[in-house]
């Protein structure tokens, strides 16, 4: 998620953004969290469907009640990556990683480093590079080192990306950003939230795009609120050959439609399902927050928590993760 610099707190701290509570259900979801090699090593929630059965009560930071450390039910599993937003967490989108568990996903959530709650030393030029390779890495380790990987169907891996999530879901799905592309575009449009935060500023020229790390086993892609897309020309999205699912709110202030969403999906070869949410802003998108931050941190629900009137998150976050499921249950069959 992009946010404004005076709102640099744990937005999505353990008991902020967390989904409504869920009690067990006939399919018990196992839950662990992992850590992957790397320099530095990456931290990465998983959900997946479980023989192990779930207790009657919420156990996890997130309020809801999983199998923790379960056994991994059935084999030849499909792989969802959810990349998190700009300073997000792991847990940003439980209840997505829970439907699609529930839907016999394994769903590995890195929780990105120097861009995430309680770690934002990356600057914007340093994750635009990290953020796709850690979510390539933890593909090759969910499809292989982790201890289930060898029930991981490596022919079906999806990624669902939110807002800088997006733009690393689109990089790593084998888009070229173009930097300076963004910095012509702040330069005609300094008023742009994103540019004026100051992101495509401190990126400047950009890395080699030879660099950027892209993985051609992700078979879909999914993105909610897309950072960025102003970033990416039509000839720099060529290279996404795969089903392109996109949401946008309509009342997006920090990454509008119109300037994110909507390029993207006319510069995508294959076409893209364009989801254009009305009355959604662009915290929509993230879990029904935690009653208690009202009190805890007024500030930061009312900007994050607070929905325009008319739009419920709950109801529409039950479409959305169902669509969700359909989507990838289309884009990656067999």
């Amino acid at each position: 998620m992009f946010r404004h610099a005076a709102a640099a707190v744990a937005l999505a701290a353990f008991a902020v953004c967390a989904s409504a509570p869920t009690r067990a259900q006939d399919t018990a979801v196992g839950f662990e969290r992992i850590t992957v090699p790397g320099t530095p090593d990456l931290s990465v929630g998983v959900w997946f469907p479980s023989s192990d059965a779930a207790p009657a009560e919420p156990n996890t930071p997130f309020r809801q009640a999983l199998a923790l450390g379960g056994a991994l039910e059935g084999d030849e599993r499909p792989l969802v990556v959810i990349s998190h937003g700009n300073g997000g967490w792991m847990g940003g989108h439980a209840d997505a990683a829970l439907a699609l568990a529930r839907a016999g996903y394994v769903v590995a959530a890195p929780q990105h480093t120097g861009d995430s709650d309680g770690d934002e030393s990356a600057s914007p030029a340093q994750w635009a590079v990290t953020r796709p390779a850690e979510i390539v890495a933890t593909i090759d380790h969910m499809a292989g080192r982790w201890r289930g990987g060898g029930h991981v169907d490596a022919a079906r891996i999806g990624v669902f990306g939110f807002s800088a999530g997006g733009y690393s879901g689109l990089v790593a799905a084998g888009a070229t950003p173009d930097f300076a592309l963004a910095t012509r575009f702040c330069e005609a449009n300094p008023g742009d939230f994103v540019c004026e935060l100051g992101i495509v500023a401190a990126i400047g020229p950009g890395p080699d795009v030879a660099t950027l790390a892209s993985d051609p086993r992700i078979g879909a892609l999914a993105i909610a609120a897309p950072g960025l897309g102003f970033a990416f020309a039509a000839e720099g999205l060529q290279g996404v050959t795969v089903p392109v699912q996109i949401w946008s709110g309509a009342l997006d202030e920090r990454v509008p439609h119109a300037t994110n969403g909507a390029p993207l999906a006319a510069g995508l070869p294959p076409g893209a399902d364009v989801h254009l949410v009305e009355k959604a802003g662009h915290f929509a998108f993230l879990n029904v927050c935690n009653p208690l931050l009202e009190q805890h941190n007024p500030k930061i629900w009312q900007m994050v928590c607070v929905d325009a009137p008319g739009f419920d998150r709950a109801a529409f976050h039950t479409m959305l993760n169902g669509a969700l499921v359909d989507f990838f249950d289309s884009a990656l069959a067999r």
